[in-house]
């Protein structure tokens, strides 16, 4: 099903001999250990049939980005001669290695995966077939379609001395044919770069569900492209290309003008970066893929040809709305009741008690409508904003810009070096800057991750500031899919800790001192040794002593091995950790009181959750109980703007402990364990399985709740009980 083309000139000693760290494991292989778990839940038979779709797109979206960065940027390792290890002992040359061997192993099973969905999805009326499958009526219906929407937007490319290799665009699919004209002899090879405005797809008439791929009905029209020719054999061939920005060094003190000017160029340096992964279809002739491999300048050991559909990410075109019955229940996220409770007035009800709402569970509009009353309130006198990603149509920024043309102090901090979103961002700061909003760029070298909303209001005679901290990015359309947290307040301490750290992004004046709120590079990392050492007291003193965390990525090597030192002192360790974890946990002498957990299910867990016992057993009203923007890696704690919020209000702290917390490690539905070798095994529900998002789904938090009467289905403390 998979092979690849000869390795000319492997390392002698591959990754599978080399030395490798007992105490870290590889972060590049630990994100492959993540893309598998959700290739397996394509595979999962409890999932819906077209989720289980979406699953396998996802999984091959995953597998692309890992390319174009993390492997880009290892092969740009190699070829400056770098032979550092990293801190699991691997080189970089030694990484590609096994990666190589990961992926193809992974490829072989979305490979099987995606036949079996293919069978399972004609049994369901929806059919992807093949050219010799289409009815005589489906030939001409599609002869008519390629005519009036095909054709005029394809652009046929001869190869050949006397013809430059034409550039494919990253992530691009291209038809190669090799052809011959009878009458004189010529033979000509030629590309057909597939317009990515195209549907990957063509769905053909009729009450069934038939699709057919778009490079299958381009070999059936080809005559329309080439005459005079034959076709003598071709092939479907693929490209990644390394999409990791590089942005020149500029001076702190050049303008926002030259900031957004170097942006602009490496981007478009991206868009021609380097192939560094080619897939061909394993119908393309040997003497044709040698010819692309070198007109790509591609290595060897980064082809890859495969048999069946190239570019699985495309599949996601395949799941239908008109077919419910094989997707999950649609889910409508609930308003919080404590703002209905005071009309609407977000600002009324966070006066009268702190708030958090979870996402997507809770509706990202109560976001929206924080920032539209605020720039609709003829008392509110300035907003302040982080932006890092946003949805293309943004209420956010629209909220932004109304605020600003009715006269209001709008500042908004836009970071313009969000992977992948660069362009929209650029697109944003322009918006903003046109509306009258002052727009500023943070740091050269630090990006503003912080998820942070302030709105300051005249109210009797005085200011008084609200905040909004977030775990996740203000987009309405991911905030549908991940789950993260909304805390919003009015405690003037966090507020005017917020003002600091808007304050230190807009003039580069590092605060004094934070009172409550924890940010990178200043003092999160510190804070939270601290908090662990304070665990490790309390355990060496004969005191219970716990540690609950919930993060996306665990890499940081120190951090690590302060948690294998309070493993080792006695402290308790939980942890849920979604993607890459550089830690090995239950290792007899270095981690066996250290659990690690990873859930995955229909929902993207995103929330940053920290919780210490502070002396005491979990749960207890005397823990210490943060939300984060940052996870555990040293770009987060050391090299980006990042917050960690205390919660102190007790409706709050029972919500995100008592509910989201030991609903997570309740969970056995969607759950994985992980093994010291970084493997994951699915935990095996028991005799009432439990699923977390299914409860959340089903239980309004407390929180949000406000006046309302009717009872959870499954209240907090009941699920604590059954918990521990």
């Amino acid at each position: 099903m998979e092979s690849t083309l000869p390795v000319k000139d492997a390392e002698s000693d591959t990754a599978s001999t080399a030395r490798v760290s007992e105490r870290l494991l590889n972060r590049e292989l630990s994100w492959l250990a993540f893309d598998q778990r959700v290739l397996e839940e394509a595979q999962n038979p409890h999932h819906p049939l077209l989720e289980r779709v979406r699953f396998l797109s996802i999984m091959a979206s995953n597998l692309d980005e890992f390319f174009m960065v993390r492997v880009a940027g290892l092969k740009q390792q190699v070829l400056a001669g770098v032979v550092t290890p990293s801190p699991d002992g691997l080189t970089p040359l030694q990484q590609l290695s096994a990666i190589r061997e990961r992926v193809h192993e992974m490829m072989l099973t979305a490979r099987n995966t995606w036949y079996g969905l293919r069978q399972e999805l004609r049994e369901n009326s929806i059919a992807v077939i093949d050219a010799p499958e289409l009815t005589d009526v489906e030939v001409e219906w599609l002869r008519a379609k390629f005519v009036a929407d095909i054709f005029p937007v394809l652009t046929p490319l001869a190869m050949g001395p006397t013809h430059s290799f034409p550039f494919i665009l990253n992530r691009g699919i291209a038809l190669a044919v090799q052809m011959f004209d009878a009458l004189s002899g010529r033979d000509l090879d030629a590309l057909v770069p597939i317009p990515p405005q195209l549907d990957r797809f063509v769905t053909l008439p009729g009450q069934e569900a038939r699709f057919i791929p778009l490079e299958q009905v381009i070999l059936l029209f080809l005559k329309s492209l080439f005459p005079a020719f034959e076709l003598k054999a071709s092939g479907v061939f693929r490209v990644l290309r390394d999409s990791d920005l590089e942005i020149d060094d500029i001076d702190v003190g050049e303008d926002a003008h030259h900031l957004m000017q170097n942006i602009e160029s490496a981007l478009k340096r991206r868009r021609r970066g380097n192939v560094i992964r080619l897939n061909a279809s394993d119908d393309m002739s040997p003497d044709l893929l040698e010819f692309l491999t070198e007109a790509l300048g591609v290595q060897v050991e980064d082809v890859t040809v495969l048999e069946g559909l190239i570019g699985l990410v495309d599949i996601k075109q395949l799941i239908l709305d008109t077919r419910p019955d094989l997707l999950f229940t649609p889910y409508t996220a609930r308003f919080p009741e404590r703002i209905r409770d005071f009309g609407g007035d977000c600002f009324a009800a966070i006066q009268a008690k702190d708030i958090v709402v979870h996402h997507p569970y809770e509706s990202f509009d109560v976001v929206v409508q924080f920032l539209r009353q605020a720039a609709h309130d003829p008392d509110v006198v300035a907003i302040k904003q982080t932006l890092y990603r946003t949805s293309k149509d943004s209420p956010i920024i629209q909220a932004l810009i109304e605020a600003a043309e009715a006269g209001k102090s709008v500042t908004a901090s836009v970071e313009l070096k969000a992977r992948f979103d660069e362009e929209a961002n650029l697109r944003w700061a322009r918006d903003l800057e046109r509306a009258g909003a002052q727009v500023v760029f943070g740091f050269v070298d630090l990006k503003i991750h912080a998820k942070t909303s302030l709105v300051v209001r005249r109210e009797g005679g005085t200011l008084r500031s609200y905040v909004h901290y977030g775990t996740g990015n203000y987009h309405p359309i991911t905030a549908k899919i991940y789950t993260d947290l909304s805390f919003f307040t009015c405690d003037p301490i966090l507020t005017r800790d917020a003002q600091r750290m808007f304050n230190f992004m807009t003039g580069y004046a590092q605060p004094d001192a934070m009172e409550k709120l924890a940010i990178s590079p200043i003092n999160l990392r510190k804070t939270i040794v601290s908090l662990i050492e304070d665990e490790i007291g309390h355990a060496e003193k004969g005191r219970p002593a716990h540690i609950w965390a919930k993060v996306n990525s665990l890499v940081d090597p120190e951090m690590i091995e302060l948690l294998y030192r309070a493993s080792a002192a006695g402290v308790e360790i939980d942890l849920i950790v979604r993607g890459i974890c550089c830690l090995r946990p239950g290792v007899p002498g270095l981690s066996e009181r250290i659990r690690v957990r990873s859930l995955i299910g229909r929902f993207l867990e995103h929330a940053r959750i920290l919780c210490f016992g502070a002396g005491h057993a979990l749960p207890s009203k005397h823990m210490k109980l943060f939300i984060s923007s940052a996870d555990w890696m040293q770009r987060n704690l050391d090299h980006r703007i990042e917050t960690l919020v205390p919660l102190e209000n007790p409706t709050v702290r029972q919500q995100v402990f008592e509910q989201i917390m030991v609903a997570n490690l309740k969970d056995d539905t969607q759950s994985w364990q992980m093994q010291p070798d970084g493997s994951f095994t699915r935990i095996k529900p028991g005799r009432n399985p439990f699923s977390a998002h299914n409860y959340f789904m089903t239980n309004p938090s407390l929180s949000g709740r406000g006046s309302a009467t009717h009872e959870t289905r499954n209240p907090p403390r009941l699920l604590l009980k059954s918990a521990t």
